[in-house]
């Protein structure tokens, strides 16, 4: 009896603590579970950025800055709810040979300057920002934390607790790791699921924010383009999706982007730029 009473004590832990790191995602609505607090995951996250900061000189390219900072603050202004108490900052850094771009818990987005050789206007960059936000939006990184402090833990209880009590020590390196930056500025995806649900929150977020929706397939074209004669993983060993089925998403998706692009209040202050 003693056995079955402390199994049955244990297991309503476990669930206790389970419900209360459920949240849904943004969006899609999809249910998650997240064992760590947010304003640790923002505070290392902000320690992370900080660090980046200092580690990659910053562009004195001026207009990549402004274009990055107009796209990001008309982006900031729709994923207010979903991402609140964001601390805004955008930076691009001087990285000429690296296309890619992040977004940290907190607000923090950083840009690679290669970036830009598959960007033709601010369409296109909100599609890539979007995307990066989306990850933050559907706290991607806290799934990423919360498992591998149940992993260390030795399990899901154990990972919840040591999330609770801080035993275990969060810190910027591990969030610098969760978000796949440890091994250089080659940002590191997220598992291909999360990167698919991430084309399809921030696809929506362009759309509330005035910008075209459909730019987002010809960023996707581009970076193909880009890529053409490198060596690419099998679509089942890549984080991301294969670019054919990103695509696909993006144009299943595409009617409804539409549809919340004209009733953005924003739409009629876009003004695309070349």
């Amino acid at each position: 009896m003693r056995l079955v009473a402390r199994l049955l004590g244990f297991l309503g832990i476990s669930w206790l603590l389970l419900a209360a790191g459920c949240y849904e995602v943004p969006v899609t609505g999809r249910s998650a579970i997240s064992m760590v607090s947010d304003k640790e995951v923002a505070k290392q996250s902000l320690a992370a950025f900080e660090a980046l900061k200092k580690k990659y000189p910053r562009s004195r390219n001026k207009d990549m800055q402004a274009r990055v900072q107009r796209v990001g603050e008309r982006l900031a202004k729709v994923v207010f709810w979903d991402v609140p108490d964001a601390d805004w900052e955008f930076v691009v850094f001087e990285v000429p040979q690296q296309i890619n771009a992040f977004a940290m818990a907190g607000g923090k987005v950083g840009v690679f300057s290669g970036l830009f050789k598959i960007i033709q206007n601010d369409d296109q960059l909100a599609s890539v920002l979007a995307h990066e936000i989306g990850h933050v939006a559907a706290r991607h990184v806290h799934e990423r934390l919360s498992q591998d402090m149940a992993i260390q833990g030795g399990g899901l209880l154990v990972g919840g607790i040591m999330a609770g009590s801080g035993a275990g020590g969060l810190t910027s390196q591990a969030v610098i790791d969760a978000y796949g930056l440890s091994t250089g500025i080659t940002a590191v995806g997220f598992d291909r699921k999360k990167e698919k649900e991430a084309d399809h929150i921030g696809l929506m977020y362009m759309a509330r924010a005035g910008y075209d929706p459909e730019e987002s397939v010809k960023v996707i074209e581009n970076l193909e383009n880009a890529s053409a004669g490198q060596p690419l993983p099998p679509a089942w060993l890549s984080t991301h999706p294969s670019n054919p089925e990103r695509i696909l998403q993006l144009m299943d998706l595409m009617p409804k982007a539409l549809a919340a692009r004209r009733q953005s209040s924003q739409v009629q202050e876009h003004t695309l730029v070349k």
